[in-house]
């Protein structure tokens, strides 16, 4: 049976997306914003009395089906040609007249545009949900693990105690602010008639002593779309925003997943995704458990890009009043992005609501360093101490010796000196080196642990999960994120 099921595209095989987005749901849209139309239409007395619902009865039969629409949309380029063709054919078998009203004034661009919109408005209410669920879960996470402790990483290697609060609340950081940057995103009407002048509907409009503009606006109410000061059918900035906003959100999904996968390896062992029947088996391993979820949201992460470049592209290659071909370019990549976006955030919801964390194997692994990520800590305090010894740290007690360059000479040496340790020992090396290099009457031994202890260098961890979450409170769930 011909159809494109996402077999090829897992993030996406979801027939609840599939229908928003779909072929049926691109007809649907189509047969709406004529439906809506001819409704405005009848309400200014430029339609018979019963058009819109005899034009909405055909529209909901059985002669639309998509594979023979496609097929016809050959012929002239876009797939209302044959939508309206069909939809003519079957109301003129119910009224002349209404079929009369059926696309009046308008033109291919004015309805699939319109369209677009109503689907990216449905796809991305729907994926909003799950963004919802996402949010709250990592909110939770945030409060749930404000102090569990884990090594920072930078450039892939430990750089300072931070905690798994944290970094959800990054994480929730990330997605709430592209969220956010999608709910600001209009879908307005598009309507300009055959080259943008509305020179047709305005003889329309006319015979009712109203104007194109009012019914644009009218046809909008219809739909619950967003009113247009002017048509855009050559300004596509509000296509590449939606596209940028979808994109920015695969972006901050990926963030998280990219997080999941790395820490969810063995020999890491710090987060593990929900389990599920079927789900991460290998077709050749028993004992494996593929971490799938991250793995879906992760294609959509590297996928969307380029669908929003296209939208780019598409957009600095419109020419004239319709472009040739930059404009068919955009219907695909749109409704893929929509796509991409919404499975991504379906796997991140999940994926977030159902994480496993692993306190244990973060102190763990937190331990490989030990001290020697109290460098920077350490490093402030002990400097002036050995500045007073002159730069100097006791051999004779395991020290380094005489280091030129004083006091921070010194302590780089007491650095460089541990991490040639073995790893795993270079933390607890270092600890024994600072004690040998600063005598206690100094530094006692109180104090040095203190220095030493990755729970007293946090900086403003605290302060900054609720900044983020006062920054964006429409994403937080009710009770703050408190279990």
């Amino acid at each position: 049976m011909p159809g494109d099921f996402g077999l090829l595209s897992p993030v996406t095989a979801d027939p609840r997306r599939q229908s928003v987005t779909g072929d049926g749901a691109v007809v649907a849209a189509v047969l709406a914003v004529e439906t809506a139309w001819v409704q405005v239409l009848e309400s200014t007395g430029l339609a018979p009395a019963g058009s819109a619902a005899t034009i909405r009865e055909a529209a909901n039969g059985e002669g639309f089906q998509a594979a023979g629409l496609a097929a016809a949309a050959q012929g002239g380029g876009n797939p209302v040609i044959p939508i309206v063709a069909k939809l003519r054919s079957l109301v003129s078998g119910r009224s002349p007249e209404a079929a009369a009203a059926v696309h009046a004034s308008l033109t291919s661009q004015d309805v699939l545009d319109t369209a677009l919109m109503l689907l990216a408005s449905n796809a991305v209410a729907m994926l909003r949900g799950d963004v919802a669920g996402a949010s709250a879960a990592m909110a939770r996470l945030a409060r749930a693990h404000a102090g569990t402790l884990q090594p920072a990483r930078t450039l892939t290697q430990h750089s300072l105690p931070s905690t798994f609060g944290l970094k959800a609340a990054q994480w929730f950081h990330g997605l709430a602010a592209a969220a956010t940057r999608l709910d600001a995103i209009t879908f307005p009407v598009q309507f300009g008639g055959a080259a943008g002048t509305l020179a047709a509907g305005t003889v329309l409009a006319a015979k009712a002593g109203t104007d194109p503009f009012t019914l644009a606006d009218s046809l909008a109410g219809n739909l619950g779309l967003a009113a247009a000061p002017a048509p855009w059918h050559t300004n596509r900035t509000q296509v590449t925003a939606l596209g940028d906003a979808l994109a920015a959100l695969t972006d901050a999904a990926g963030k998280v997943a990219n997080d999941v996968l790395l820490l969810s390896r063995p020999e890491f062992g710090e987060l593990a995704e929900p389990r599920a029947a079927g789900r991460g088996v290998s077709s050749a391993m028993p004992q494996k458990q593929n971490p799938v979820l991250s793995i879906l949201v992760r294609s959509a992460a590297l996928a969307a890009p380029q669908q929003a470049a296209q939208l780019h592209l598409a957009a600095a290659l419109s020419v004239d009043e319709r472009p040739d071909g930059a404009w068919h370019t955009e219907w695909n990549a749109l409704r893929t992005l929509l796509e991409l976006a919404g499975g991504a955030a379906a796997a991140l919801h999940e994926l977030a609501a159902g994480l496993q964390v692993f306190p244990d194997a973060m102190r763990r692994n937190l331990a490989i360093s030990g001290p020697l990520l109290l460098s920077e800590a350490a490093g402030a305090a002990v400097v002036p101490l050995l500045e007073s010894q002159g730069g100097t740290a006791n051999p004779r007690k395991g020290g380094v010796g005489n280091a030129p360059g004083g006091g921070k000479a010194a302590f780089q040496a007491i650095v460089d000196r541990a991490l040639q340790a073995q790893a795993g020992t270079q933390g607890t090396e270092f600890a024994r080196l600072l004690r040998a290099a600063v005598p206690e009457t100094a530094l006692a031994d109180a104090e040095l642990d203190r220095l030493l202890d990755p729970a007293g260098y946090l900086g403003e961890n605290s302060r900054i999960v609720e900044r983020i979450f006062a920054a964006y409170p429409q994403w937080v769930p009710e009770g703050g994120g408190h279990e």
